[in-house]
């Protein structure tokens, strides 16, 4: 784990001034009594699943070492070949998102573009933790013509084409179907790379929102009057700036 450096919580204004007993408001003046009170039980059940939702990674965190896994190998672009372990890079620790991007496809799953522009977003942040990469069975040159098409940057992208990786993480099905899905894998001094942890948007019961912990979009849908809807991205509208 990289060390942080916290001292610049000490040089900002706008965090120095403020007094001990500053709070910020839950609602603008005028508000009425009806918007204020249902404003405070609405924080109320916030705060609530805040502690759900740490408690879950709780149970996340602590989940039994799983599996150790093959040298899986990946392309990363022709005629390099890179190693599951050497994705590790320095860290201990291994975020993996599998891409929907079928072999016969010319373009991948548009909700998973989505969830790949995220990460692509933060990628410098989570990579001071820990290693980031995207993995799709797609040949890797359609996979890196669709990162210049979506202006994915220096996000490390590898293909599993061609070998067994998909269908042992369950990620592809009997008929050569996919599923998205994020992984993580552990690597311990020895070298070992095991599997930790893997879920798909969808959970066990068939519904969504399996992978929403990484998906800001629909964070910030659900802060709407008008919520989330019946939103789905798609691959027509322009991304790539």
């Amino acid at each position: 784990m990289t060390d942080t450096d916290m001292s610049w919580t000490h040089e900002l204004k706008s965090i120095t001034l403020l007094a001990d007993d500053d709070t910020p408001p839950l609602y603008a003046p005028g508000a009425s009594e009806e918007y204020r009170a249902a404003r405070r039980a609405l924080s109320e059940a916030e705060m609530a699943l805040r502690d759900h939702v740490e408690q879950v990674a709780a149970l996340r965190r602590a989940l039994p070492p799983g599996p150790a896994l093959p040298e899986y190998r990946f392309t990363e672009g022709s005629p390099h070949d890179v190693t599951l372990a050497e994705l590790f890079g320095e860290h201990r620790e291994l975020v993996v998102y599998h891409l929907m991007f079928h072999p016969d496809d010319d373009a991948a799953c548009a909700q998973c573009s989505l969830w790949v522009d995220g990460l692509h977003g933060v990628r410098k942040h989570i990579t001071r933790r820990a290693a980031l990469a995207v993995v799709a069975v797609a040949p890797v040159e359609k996979l890196r013509g669709l990162a210049r098409r979506r202006g994915w940057h220096g996000l490390r992208l590898v293909s599993a084409h061609g070998g067994a990786f998909a269908t042992d993480l369950g990620i592809q099905g009997s008929r050569g179907g996919l599923w998205p899905a994020v992984s993580v894998f552990t690597r311990d001094d020895g070298g070992v790379v095991r599997h930790s942890y893997t879920q798909s948007s969808n959970f066990p019961d068939g519904r969504e929102r399996g992978m929403d912990q990484i998906a800001p979009v629909w964070h910030v849908f659900d802060l709407l009057p008008s919520g989330r809807g019946d939103f789905y991205p798609d691959n027509t509208y322009p991304l790539a700036h």
